[in-house]
């Protein structure tokens, strides 16, 4: 008769137990998917780090690109709008923590309650993020691009604040068509129209004899280099297109990859806060549910938990690099 030897790890997940350094499997891969995924914010910061390093005298300044607040229009806010997304964000951390706390008290109300905050704490710092892309893209001014690809603004002469466009430039008569693909020269199409055309923006300058442009250069004291009437008259002679807002391509704000770099890594890590919301409803709906009750654990709430705080401690960093720095 054949002895039966059995090791005792049948109705483990894997061989070596399913307890590795004191944590379950599953929270485990949790804290690997972590430790992959903060690689990965960091090669991305790390990237725009040395862009911005490279071009420390032309990078646009924060405080004037970040300077909008909801029915506010017109004031100057610098990061208070951000300020308050970020406070929001990691609000929502504390109460994933009290729903966590509650999930091992066995008190499903508190749970349920605590998760809901937290979903929408995450819901309106998503939507807080969308209107700040809204107002990035859309601008607020106004520039010129001459034919080296560099961004004049305007400003005025006397006190040094920004001008938008509309306050100087003068409409004249004419149609203006935006040329497509089939009907341009070699089926180029031309990009979208501007508020207003080159010729308007320039003839409004020679009318308001206040108005002259700043460089993208960082200035010693402070700001950006100011050119005189006369030099401002000589870049006008030199400028290719009104640039209005900012995209892939143009950048009302100053250097191009400061939106290309903005674009990237604030959207990747909104995809990560919505993928974040996705699976904190249907944790919640498993919640209301009874599941982890009848589970008698719930461990579920503590893993996605793990990932919301690291979304939260990665929008910190984000939030550093492009905000404060």
């Amino acid at each position: 008769m054949e002895a039966t030897v059995t090791t005792g790890s049948e109705e483990k997940v894997w061989s070596g137990g399913n307890q590795p350094m004191g944590a379950s499997y599953g929270k485990m891969m949790i804290w690997f998917f972590i430790l992959s995924d903060a690689l990965t914010f960091s090669g991305f910061l790390s990237a725009y780090g040395f862009s911005r390093f490279k071009f420390i005298d032309s990078w646009p300044i924060a405080d004037e690109v970040f300077n909008h607040f909801p029915f506010l229009h017109g004031v100057d806010a610098p990061m208070y709008y951000v300020a308050l997304m970020t406070f929001i964000l990691i609000f929502s951390s504390v109460t994933m923590v009290l729903a966590v706390d509650a999930g091992h008290q066995m008190k499903k109300a508190k749970v349920t309650f605590y998760m809901l905050l937290t979903i929408i704490g995450g819901l309106i710092f998503l939507g807080s993020q969308a209107w700040e892309w809204k107002n990035f893209i859309n601008g607020q001014y106004g520039a010129i691009e001459t034919t080296s690809g560099r961004i004049f603004q305007f400003v005025d002469a006397s006190t040094g604040e920004r001008v938008a466009l509309a306050d100087f430039a003068v409409s004249l008569d004419g149609d203006r068509i935006t040329h497509t693909a089939n009907k341009g020269i070699w089926f180029e199409s031309e990009r979208s129209l501007t508020s207003f055309s080159l010729e308007e923006v320039i003839t409004g300058f020679e009318a308001n004899p206040n108005i002259v442009v700043r460089t993208e250069t960082n200035a010693p004291e402070g700001g950006k280099v100011i050119l005189d009437r006369q030099q401002t008259a000589e870049t006008l002679a030199k400028a290719t297109a009104v640039v209005e807002g900012a995209n892939l391509v143009h950048n009302e704000y100053g250097h191009p990859l400061f939106a290309n770099y903005f674009f990237f890594i604030t959207g990747f890590h909104g995809f990560h806060v919505f993928t974040g919301i996705c699976i904190n409803i249907l944790i919640f709906f498993n919640v209301i549910l009874g599941t982890y009750e009848r589970r008698n654990s719930y461990e579920m709430v503590e893993k996605v938990g793990l990932y919301w705080h690291f979304v939260d401690l990665v929008w910190v960093f984000v939030f550093t690099f492009f905000y404060l720095v």
